[in-house]
């Protein structure tokens, strides 16, 4: 008996189908994270046609690599899946990544106004330098949000619009002169231009939501070209990160003619993400109308394993957008389209942030179930940080997921460490109950895209100035923060049978990291980036020791 059970033990050592006798790649020599459901730990993998094809030992996995095959030694890194953003407005922010100035990251505000200096340099004469969010006060050292003058010092030349979430903007005097705003009347409304004591101008603008939204979308656009680039070079800069994939909500200020720069990228086989994104009629009032019409032609799960059509989000009606208290007819008007969606199987999202008003969403939701079951069509809900064990029970029930972010990063220091912050966001209640969990990061308005500052997030619970506000009982260990963003997101995209987990017959999606996530101290988990990205077993990044892939790569796209 003894001797039948070490014969199978053998066998299992190695897990590969017939076909990985001609694996194309190897990885050997690592600490290959499958994320599956035992979370095992494999030395060497073998990828074949962009599957993986094998997992084993270095001496097994070795023995699959034919002449020509690519062997990679992993001199003992960390490889993981590659991360799934379930809540990312990607395809925004791709649109202008190219002609933005970036503030993710600067830790402090004399380096973000520095890459202001550095933009007005670089770009053409007069460009308008746009920083359109993604960065905190809290980050810099100084505390403080940056003046009007230190802008107009930084780029004396060139229009400059810096936002910060969707509350508050500064403008230089041309920017204000180029958009013809003179006083509060030439704002949208809810708009306010900030005075100091003496009743001066000071540049700022304050305003809700909609009066922000509203402001931006008076900008000058980039280009076709340069939308085209942005989006290039977007996905690039995910795939640094080790994203592999996003889950792409729709939201504010996009569009169906910006969703164009996308599609060409996609035609012309230059994905080095994959994107599965929602739509949302953006005319108030009209947006049963807009959805009928975008998706005529547009089936739920439309496209390939690169770009697919994966329901109706992030927000559904305008009426019913940040809305604690909603008529009868918002509501009515939103369970018509829900009802619609339904009946088409339609996977939809909604932006949601409070529980206390949730039960006005999630009633609809088991109205809508009583007459079409939603149960199978991966409903979601994001954001919810204080979401109850009631409501939770009741996404469950609906089989609604939860699309969990790192909010309370960035604007934790407005809130007090409360008994009830303490267990915000309850993603461990979540998993006890069987809730869906992908994380993520809303990026990139109000919020970084880096996934590694969300997961550092998700382990310590302290803001992005250390002050910690969730306790113990709500803070996922490693490999379950490391499955939300992995396996976990890959629910909301229908295709967590394909990826977000290393196993055999899974697309070789996977990112080589700069550190053990698993070991390293959690305060450096933020600075971890991928050294190798992989999309499908192709290298969609390369860095340091991996260089080399990084040049063929570049050599083998012209």
């Amino acid at each position: 008996m003894k001797q039948r059970i070490a014969v199978v033990v053998a066998l299992c050592s190695i897990v590969a189908p017939a076909w990985a006798q001609s694996s194309d790649t190897v990885l050997l020599n690592g600490k290959i994270l499958t994320v599956d459901d035992q979370f095992a730990t494999r030395e060497a993998l073998a990828i074949h046609e962009g599957k993986i094809a094998a997992l084993g030992s270095t001496a097994e996995i070795k023995k699959l690599a034919r002449p020509g095959s690519r062997v990679i030694d992993l001199k003992g890194r960390t490889v993981i899946p590659g991360l799934i953003d379930s809540h990312m407005h990607a395809i925004r922010a791709a649109l202008s990544f190219a002609t933005e100035v970036n503030w993710i990251g600067a830790p402090s505000l004399a380096e973000a106004v520095g890459r202001i200096h550095e933009a007005s340099r670089t770009m053409r004469p007069g460009a308008w330098l746009i920083v359109a969010g993604g960065w905190n006060v809290q980050q810099f050292k100084e505390k403080r949000r940056p003046s009007q003058a230190e802008l107009l010092a930084a780029a004396p030349n060139n229009p400059v619009y810096v936002q910060l979430g969707y509350g508050w903007v500064m403008m230089t005097p041309a920017a204000l002169k180029a958009l013809n705003i003179a006083s509060d009347a030439d704002l949208p409304m809810g708009g306010k231009l900030d005075r100091d004591a003496n009743g001066n101008l000071t540049g700022g603008i304050t305003g809700g939501n909609n009066a922000i939204v509203a402001l931006f979308d008076k900008l000058p656009k980039p280009n076709f070209e340069e939308q085209v680039e942005g989006t290039r070079k977007f996905f690039r800069e995910l795939n640094r990160l080790g994203l592999t994939g996003v889950v792409d909500p729709g939201g504010n200020n996009l569009e169906p003619q910006d969703y164009q720069a996308l599609f060409h990228v996609w035609r012309q086989g230059q994905m080095t993400l994959r994107v599965a994104y929602s739509l949302c009629g953006q005319t108030p009032g009209a947006e049963f109308a807009e959805l009928k019409g975008l998706t005529q032609l547009l089936p739920m799960g439309f496209g390939d394993d690169m770009l697919r059509f994966n329901g109706l989000g992030e927000r559904i009606t305008a009426a019913m957008n940040n809305n604690n208290k909603p008529s009868d007819a918002d509501k009515e008007k939103y369970y018509e389209i829900a009802r619609w969606a339904a009946g088409r199987g339609m996977s939809l999202t909604m932006h949601w942030t409070n529980d206390e008003s949730v039960d006005q969403l999630l009633t609809i939701f088991e109205r809508v179930n009583k007459e079409t079951p939603i149960t199978g069509l991966r409903w979601s809900i994001a954001h919810l940080n204080n979401a109850s064990a009631v409501s939770l029970r009741r996404m469950k029930a609906l089989g609604v997921g939860w699309t969990v972010q790192d909010a309370l990063y960035f604007a934790g220091e407005q809130v007090q460490s409360t008994p009830a912050v303490r267990r915000q966001p309850p993603v461990e209640t979540a998993k006890e109950i069987g809730v869906p969990v992908g994380a993520g990061t809303d990026a990139h308005r109000v919020a970084s895209y880096n996934p590694f500052t969300a997961l550092q997030w998700f382990l310590d619970g302290k803001t992005v100035s250390g002050v910690a506000l969730r306790g113990p009982e709500e803070t996922p260990g490693r490999a379950d923060a490391l499955r939300f963003y992995t396996i976990g997101s890959a629910w909301f995209s229908h295709d967590e049978d394909k990826r977000g987990s290393l196993t055999v017959g899974k697309l070789a999606d996977l990112a080589v990291l700069s550190k053990d996530y698993m070991s390293v101290p959690v305060e450096e988990v933020g600075g971890i980036e991928s050294l190798l990205t992989m999309v499908g077993g192709k290298v969609v990044y390369a860095a340091g020791p991996y260089a080399v892939l990084e040049e063929r790569r570049q050599a083998e796209s012209r």
